[in-house]
């Protein structure tokens, strides 16, 4: 559950740096539906709870929170404060609120101009694929598809996790982030775990091995669960 406590917002039972019980702010359940409405408003379709987005992604909390309770009985109990406890507690950083504002960081099917900030980004980051398309992409590339961006990551584990919603046991590429950035392709960072880029040309690429330790790692947990 999500609650709070003197030192912030936080899930679970007790606060991580006190171990206060906190005051309670909303269920698990509850914390879930309203991080898929989140989702569905602030990366796909905004207009779905009748607000207005700007051209970096941005909302109004609080015509955020009045086109769902309009829509959603459910959180009549509602406020804007809500938006900033699920983005502050959410793991990954799905979420950035800025005083009356919020949006998602990373995501989007939805045109939008990346404003993120593009320092302490990892010398190597790491992208998954279909074992099929493998050779393709290390010849042409990485282009952002469906999404509007190129998701990454920074670490093979983290690549594997993340292409394993989408693909059975995906392969990893690595990519030459310093040198990319230094011949003029833009990364960002979006939340904790992901850093975003419109497309990774194929002379930056290169496959993750097999044999590679963190991979093999990878793969005995697998194998262990």
């Amino acid at each position: 559950m999500l609650r709070k406590s003197k030192h912030g917002y936080f899930r679970g039972t007790n606060c991580p740096i006190s171990n206060e019980e906190g005051k309670f702010i909303m269920s698990n359940r509850e914390s879930e539906k309203l991080g898929k409405i989140l989702a569905l408003v602030l990366r796909h379709a905004p207009e779905k709870f009748s607000v207005e987005m700007d051209i970096n992604g941005w909302v109004d909390v609080s015509s955020l929170c009045d086109g769902i309770k309009a829509q959603r009985r459910d959180f009549h109990w509602l406020k804007p404060w809500h938006f900033e406890a699920v983005a502050i507690t959410e793991e990954k950083g799905r979420y950035e609120v800025q005083g009356e504002r919020i949006r998602a960081t990373y995501g989007h099917s939805i045109e939008i101009e990346i404003d993120l900030p593009t320092d302490d980004i990892p010398e190597v980051l790491f992208y998954p694929v279909a074992k099929e398309d493998l050779d393709d992409i290390i010849k042409l590339g990485i282009k952002g598809g469906d999404r509007r961006h190129v998701h990454l990551s920074k670490s093979i584990a983290k690549a594997f996790e993340a292409g394993s919603v989408r693909i059975d046991m995906p392969s990893i590429v690595e990519v030459d982030a310093i040198r990319a950035m230094a011949d003029g392709v833009e990364i960002f960072r979006a939340g904790k775990l992901v850093y975003l880029t419109e497309e990774i040309p194929p002379q930056y690429l290169y496959k993750v091995s097999l044999d590679d330790p963190e991979l093999l790692e990878v793969l005995d947990n697998l194998e262990e669960e």
